[in-house]
């Protein structure tokens, strides 16, 4: 894919204390144009606040912070994003249409009503009042009031949250088309199928700290982890005691194993059970990957306090 040279947001070092605690401990990020970035972290780990700086809503002690390359309070980056946080505080008095129709007129180039309705999956809406929809339709307004600027960036954190199915995959195939038209995502999500699905880069943090930034691909790689299925008798007990096994759980007849050398766990179970069937191996997905990483960087963390102690 190809970038612009400058990125369109960026933290250089940035740090961000709280009293005596550090939100952020040098923060580094770069999101290029028609990117999506993922900011993947625990609770706590400073995702947050990585946002509120380079929206401009907090400011960093140390680092520095932009946003095509000004600063985030400038009005002339500000008038280039969309933002669609956690919790939105909204009119609860007004129509669907009118919020759209107000939060357009701020904007200089705004998309028409209802080319944002429709993006956004909420046509059927316009006319309800906002505060009489469902948790999962004011999510889809949201989305919508966070689009209909045509912004440059878009800020999605948590979008997903109370939508069904059928909502979120309306919404990943606007991030989609969002993304190929140009404009750039910074997405925080607790759902990391949703990273996987959409992500061009992920950035996992840890308390404060960026600890891995690259592709799905490249986090995967980080773990040898991989994912064996099967029908088979074979004991638990057994199999849990083959030195290569990490974890094996049984549902129904089906053992689930998780491995880190998965062909010696294969060959083992083709020796004690010649009656298995359906064997299926697969690499550690994004989820066992996350946990690992963020399980290591905590330890690492905490062997250096007790160091320090």
């Amino acid at each position: 894919m190809p970038h612009s040279i400058d990125p369109v947001a960026r933290l250089g070092g940035a740090v961000k204390r709280y009293g005596q605690l550090v939100a952020l401990d040098g923060a580094q990020l770069q999101l290029q144009r028609g990117e999506l970035l993922a900011l993947l972290g625990p609770n706590g780990t400073g995702k947050s606040t990585a946002i509120g700086l380079l929206l401009g809503l907090i400011r960093a002690d140390a680092g520095s912070v932009e946003l095509f390359g000004q600063h985030p309070q400038r009005i002339e980056a500000r008038r280039r994003i969309g933002v669609m946080l956690q919790n939105a505080e909204l009119p609860p008095t007004l129509r669907v249409g009118e919020l759209l129709r107000l939060t357009a007129s701020y904007y200089p180039a705004p998309r028409a009503l209802a080319e944002s309705a429709e993006l956004a999956g909420v046509a059927d809406l316009l006319g309800r009042h906002y505060a009489k929809l469902s948790g999962g339709q004011q999510r889809r307004v949201q989305f919508a009031l966070a689009l209909c600027g045509r912004p440059e960036l878009l800020f999605l954190d948590e979008p997903t949250v109370g939508m069904d199915i059928e909502a979120r995959q309306k919404l990943w195939a606007t991030i989609r088309q969002l993304i190929a038209e140009g404009c750039s995502v910074l997405l925080t999500t607790h759902y990391l199928e949703e990273a996987e699905a959409l992500a061009d880069r992920v950035c996992v943090m840890s308390r404060g700290r960026m600890i891995h930034e690259g592709t799905v691909d490249q986090l995967r790689a980080r773990v040898a982890l991989k994912r064996i299925r099967c029908l088979s008798a074979l004991p638990l007990d057994t199999v849990c005691g083959w030195p290569e096994v990490n974890e094996v759980r049984r549902e129904n007849e089906r053992l689930h194993i998780t491995a880190t050398e998965a062909e010696a766990v294969v060959r083992r179970l083709l020796a004690a059970d010649p009656h298995l069937r359906e064997l299926e191996v697969q690499r550690a997905g994004l989820v066992e990957a996350f946990t690992e990483l963020t399980r290591d960087a905590d330890e690492a963390a905490d062997a250096h306090q007790r160091e320090a102690a």
